[in-house]
């Protein structure tokens, strides 16, 4: 109804990790994604979690939101993925807690770091996954940016090139493999 208010089409895409795991459908998920952007469609991608449910006793499922996005912008080969959060961005550690973390403008490679815990009360993993996610996104050759999303126009400003939240910057690896990253 919010997408319609705004002259703009929403299409729903439910993904399991059977979806990616699997070259066929991981293609297909991808003409799918091309052809609903082509179409100027939004796609609002979640775990299809009725599917996953099964999915537990057979194959891990994708656990959280920011890596089900990163996996999605290496299947769509995007520039850009933005992460919105509870908090500004990266720090050097928990600012709830250590008021002499340090906010983290750009990370040009991602290292082993990031609390497993969410502040928020609503998301899961933290920054652990927002990291695991960048690894990805990084990885495949986009950029990945962790923002506030509190500020509603944070996701203009950062289209606009304004210096917002962390950016994880590319480091298209030749070599990478979405398949064995996420197996």
């Amino acid at each position: 109804k919010i997408f319609a208010e705004y002259s703009t089409t929403a299409a729903q895409v439910l993904m399991t990790k059977a979806t990616v795991m699997n070259d066929k459908s991981r293609r297909n998920a991808q003409n799918t994604f091309n052809e609903l952007l082509n179409l100027g469609a939004v796609p609002i991608v979640n775990e299809n979690d009725t599917v996953s449910t099964y999915e537990i006793k057979q194959v891990q499922t994708f656990g959280d939101n920011d890596r089900l996005s990163a996996i999605v912008t290496s299947i769509i080969d995007a520039d850009l993925l933005i992460l919105l959060s509870d908090i500004d961005g990266l720090y050097t550690d928990d600012p709830n807690s250590n008021p002499d973390a340090r906010f983290i403008n750009q990370v040009d490679v991602i290292l082993n770091m990031g609390k497993s815990t969410s502040g928020s009360g609503v998301g899961t993993g933290g920054m652990a996954t927002k990291l695991k996610a960048a690894g990805i996104a990084v990885s495949s050759g986009a950029d990945m940016v962790i923002a506030n999303g509190n500020d509603i126009d944070n996701i203009a400003k950062i289209m606009s090139g304004a210096d917002v939240g962390t950016l994880f910057v590319s480091c298209k690896d030749e070599n990478f493999d979405l398949v064995k990253f996420i197996g």
